[in-house]
């Protein structure tokens, strides 16, 4: 029995959150009231009742939150209770949930044996890992690895950390999402238990927020891979992807030379996670000091799709040899992305048109646009608008001129 009750008081201890936010230190306010009461057994250790220690014969139901406590299983009643208490309280401290993912979003790791000859200058350049918070390239022997944390973003944490409660999900293993979160944060300020891994997840090459206790009207996502977030896209700002290693540029097929072999690097300043922290800041004021709502029917997801709506507004855009012939243009990824950024998008030319999106000036559209002084930008300059979430001055982005000019 002692040790039952000893197991229990663990468990609120690991589960509450040291900082007094949400949903984790309601587990233990919970577990006075309620054992007065026929146990509903809200949630087990393995086969073990969290709450009235009885042996379990048939498994609960609900979700494993093994990231929080290992073999910590919470029933689906559990989790909607914890995500409404939490919810309650992170809204008192005007904070809403970031969930955050690591390669090519906050970091880019290699493996050693894939450093390149051009890039063996790093070795030289390797923070020590006894203080991480004053490096940025690390080499860890145990994982035979290398990782660049991105420019900007221990401020990027430190800023966020105030306007929202961070989770970290990586579809990298528990072992390595355990490092990386402690070059990340060593001190644990931000993200405490809430590093989330593949091994964690529901289901394989996907990533969901039924094991982030947060509703869901109140996450956002940063990642670098929407197909990871299939059910969840109205949450997910999508990121550019940091490719500090030759091994990163081959891996998405790029022919070019990494950041890295240029001796080069994002700037701190304007790169894109100093971009990014502009909109959530943006978000996050909108939510709570510009709808007008009742403050628990808000929708994170709704002031995402305004503030997107921004990027563009007041463009009318055609595209030019842009789309295989026969394509339907607006099933084409440039066309939604133009209009989720808030532009027109229209197949004809008229004097209301004020952008041409082409791969070719020499098309007739091309030429239109020419002669009637209208914008002709490359289609990059749509990406470029989605990932800085501003629209990009035209003349960054020019048409090639066709070849027989």
């Amino acid at each position: 029995m002692e040790r039952i009750k000893r197991c229990r008081v663990e468990t609120v201890e690991n589960i509450e959150d040291p900082k007094g936010s949400t949903s984790h230190g309601s587990l233990e306010q919970n577990l006075v009231s309620s054992s007065k009461d026929a146990c509903t057994h809200p949630g087990s250790f393995g086969d073990m009742c969290i709450l009235c220690g009885q042996m379990l014969n048939e498994e609960t139901g609900g979700v494993t939150f093994g990231y929080i406590h290992k073999g910590l299983r919470l029933g689906n009643d559990e989790i909607v209770r914890l995500r409404r208490t939490d919810m309650k309280n992170l809204l008192r401290q005007k904070k809403l949930y970031l969930v955050l993912d690591l390669d090519h979003t906050l970091l880019n790791s290699t493996r050693l044996m894939h450093i390149t000859l051009e890039e063996e200058y790093l070795y030289s350049q390797i923070d020590s890992l006894q203080d991480v918070s004053k490096g940025s390239l690390f080499k860890l022997d145990f994982l035979q690895m290398m990782t660049r944390l991105r420019p900007f973003v221990r401020m990027f944490l430190k800023e966020a950390s105030q306007m929202f409660e961070m989770y970290i999900y990586t579809m990298g293993d528990r072992a390595y999402a355990m490092e990386m979160a402690k070059l990340l944060d060593p001190r644990r300020e931000y993200f405490d238990a809430r590093v989330i891994s593949r091994d964690d997840g529901t289901q394989r090459h996907q990533k969901g927020l039924d094991i982030v206790l947060g509703q869901e009207n109140a996450v956002l996502i940063l990642d670098d891979t929407e197909t990871a977030w299939t059910k969840h896209k109205g949450n997910l700002i999508l990121m550019e992807r940091y490719h500090f290693f030759a091994s990163s540029c081959h891996q998405f097929g790029f022919n070019c030379k990494s950041l890295s072999e240029l001796k080069s690097d994002e700037s701190d300043r304007d790169g894109a996670l100093a971009s990014v922290l502009k909109v959530l800041r943006k978000i996050h004021h909108m939510f709570f000091d510009e709808l007008v709502d009742n403050l628990d029917d808000r929708d994170v997801r709704q002031v995402l799709k305004i503030v997107r709506k921004d990027v563009l507004k007041g463009c009318k855009i055609v595209f030019t040899r842009v789309f295989p012939t026969q394509f339907q243009a607006d099933n084409h990824h440039l066309w939604k992305m133009a209009e989720q950024l808030g532009a027109t998008c229209s197949r004809d030319l008229d004097t209301s048109v004020t952008h041409v999106v082409s791969q070719d000036a020499g098309t007739e559209k091309s030429r239109w646009a020419l002669k009637n002084k209208k914008f002709l930008v490359h289609p990059r300059w749509i990406e470029a608008a989605n990932y800085l979430w501003q629209r990009q001055p035209e003349e960054n982005f020019p048409v090639n001129q066709p070849k027989n000019h």
